[in-house]
């Protein structure tokens, strides 16, 4: 017996070196969940692996440890914001009397692995893990070998959680602080040399949008525009939005990529609203609307740790923002929707840390393209 389970102990241990070391995989913390390990990497084709070590004597308990997967892989696709999610449900210790049979049922691909050489032998492992048997084939033995996949595992979860802080960190948001200045002082200057932040002639001669003039040459003002403010209630709300949402993508993504974010947001909020507002607007509305595609795209990334976040907070707060805009009259919605799509683009060209690939990042910049040089035909020449 004594055997029998330091055998299943070592399996355990060979199979969590591979999968967290080797695979990119981490555990998930479960409460309540006894004999039984899950991991996750949102990445693979299963995004989730199950490793089972409870002991299962007849159908009954099998179905039923199914059904309690089930439960769980469903409460994870909620945190995760992630609608169809495969699970490798692997189980080490099924009693001989159980009549089973490598089965998928509602994404859960169930198998059965009672020794490290079974590994060889199961056609799923092989097709979707085929280094694990020479992954997993150590030299050493007994202590020696407890001691290295302890030590990789911990080195491991030591870089995961140096990546964490890196991207979670907080850090000083001096490029928001800046940008939230500039509205300010932009607005004060409207009073001080114009006539004010509605005198349309002042916002026209302070960089304003307005189509005609941009499509005669003057493409600065897709830029300027998000800057200026008319009215001190639409300069406070949009400061306050910025000083909100600003600082956690500037952590997010860095200074430099915030920029980028943030002005060509700007730019295609400008484009897009062209199409359907041939008068004077300004704001920073496009642009904020840009930081939270950016931020949708980024939590996509990071939904293990902001799923909720994401499905709680940012996508309402878009939602109503715009049934808003649509609901009344005098809100620029085209500018929002422009910069919504604009941002999560440039975002994906630019790439979330520690997890875009270049595939991805590659893909952003196809798509980035394509949507602006439609935008740009449909405002220049498609009118």
């Amino acid at each position: 017996m004594n055997e029998i389970m330091k055998n299943e102990e070592d399996l355990i241990l060979k199979l969590l070196h591979y999968f967290i070391t080797e695979q990119g995989y981490n555990p998930i913390v479960l409460h309540g969940a006894k004999d039984e390990i899950w991991l996750e990497n949102l990445d693979h084709e299963y995004q989730i692996i199950r490793i089972a070590s409870n002991y299962i004597h007849n159908k009954e308990q099998l179905d039923f440890d199914i059904y309690k997967t089930t439960r769980i892989m469903n409460d994870i696709k909620k945190k995760t914001l992630t609608f169809n999610m495969n699970t490798l449900n692997i189980f080490l210790n099924l009693g001989d009397n159980v009549d089973f049979k490598t089965k998928n049922i509602k994404n859960i691909t169930c198998i059965n692995i009672k020794k490290l050489e079974d590994l060889t032998n199961n056609e799923i492992i092989k097709t979707h893990f085929p280094t694990i048997t020479k992954k997993t084939d150590y030299k050493e033995k007994g202590l020696g070998l407890l001691l290295k996949l302890t030590k990789d595992i911990s080195k491991k979860n030591e870089e995961e959680a140096r990546q964490a802080e890196d991207v979670f960190g907080i850090k000083m948001p001096i490029v928001t602080y800046i940008i939230i200045a500039i509205n300010v002082m932009l607005f004060v200057a409207m009073y001080i040399l114009g006539q004010g932040s509605t005198h349309i002639p002042t916002l026209i001669s302070f960089g304003a949008s307005y189509p005609d003039l941009i499509r005669s040459g003057e493409y600065y003002r897709l830029i300027t525009s998000s800057f200026l403010h008319i009215g001190l209630l639409h300069l406070l709300f949009n400061n306050y939005a910025l000083y909100i949402i600003g600082p956690q993508l500037e952590s997010f993504y860095g200074k430099a990529k915030f920029i980028i974010i943030y002005l060509f947001s700007a730019i295609t909020s400008t484009l897009l609203s062209m199409l359907f507002f041939d008068g004077v607007s300004a704001g920073a509305s496009g642009s904020i609307f840009g930081l939270l595609g950016a931020l949708l795209y980024f939590g996509y990334h990071y939904r293990i740790y902001l799923g909720s976040v994401i499905r709680s907070q940012i996508i309402p707060l878009i939602i109503i923002n715009l049934l808003i805009g649509f609901t009344f009259s005098g809100i620029n919605n085209a500018a929002h929707i422009g910069g919504l799509i604009g941002g999560g683009l440039i975002a994906m060209a630019l790439g979330v840390k520690y997890k875009s690939t270049t595939f991805d990042k590659v893909n952003g910049w196809i798509m980035t393209l394509i949507f602006t040089v439609f935008l740009i035909y449909l405002a220049f020449i498609g009118i």
